[in-house]
């Protein structure tokens, strides 16, 4: 009796895996029709922002449908920098850049990392980004990043990113995503102040970005 039940269990998980496989490979793949994330308010929280870019070698790598670099600063001369990076289905909804390798590669040393659990606007919830505190020629630079899919799904790994993508390809046929990343600059005497004012605008951000994720079709 043991035997059959595993043996039908086995059976349901084989018909499932690959009936996934079919709904993934045999659907057609939705393309990027309207970008949206050009829209994202130039003024966010009593910021104002300008746009900027990276070289075209920084974006052949990082290979983005579509990119935002903003310097967003306050009348009191306070300053954050937002980076996203959007990824459609047909690219795989995720990028290969990586903080935790990228800022010791670029001479900076690493000195604090954790989780922070962010109030998304006025919402009651709180979802989970990742804190980088980085050192180099003694200036701190103070960074949370995360991942998004579906619009509004959090996640502060990639491991959970590809759950939540295969997910999405199986269910709704898209596994689109973004990296987010916030940073500011501070002194060591700063730190917390900066910190607390990266969170605080990245809340407003969190809230703002569903209402401008891009569509596919």
């Amino acid at each position: 009796m043991m035997s059959n039940k595993s043996f039908m269990t086995s059976l349901l998980i084989l018909l499932f895996a690959l009936s996934a496989v079919s709904l993934i490979f045999f659907r057609p793949v939705p393309v990027v029709v309207s970008t949206n994330l050009e829209r994202l308010p130039m003024e966010i929280g009593g910021y104002t922002a300008t746009e900027d870019s990276f070289s075209e070698g920084v974006y052949r790598e990082l290979n983005a449908d579509k990119h935002v670099y903003r310097h967003y600063q306050s009348q009191n001369g306070d300053r954050v920098d937002l980076y996203i990076g959007y990824y459609g289905t047909a690219k795989g909804g995720r990028t290969g850049h990586n903080p935790y390798a990228c800022l010791p590669g670029g001479g900076s040393a690493i000195v604090d990392t954790g989780k922070v659990q962010i109030r998304r606007g006025t919402a009651v919830e709180t979802v989970p980004v990742n804190y980088i505190q980085a050192r180099k020629d003694e200036r701190n630079t103070i960074m949370l990043h995360w991942y998004q899919t579906a619009g509004r799904t959090v996640v502060s790994t990639g491991l959970r990113q590809n759950i939540e993508r295969f997910a999405g390809r199986i269910l709704h046929n898209r596994n689109d995503g973004a990296f987010v990343q916030i940073t500011a600059s501070a002194s060591d005497a700063d730190v917390t102040k900066t910190r607390q004012k990266v969170e605080e605008f990245a809340a407003l951000v969190l809230d703002q970005l569903p209402r401008y994720w891009p569509v596919e079709q």
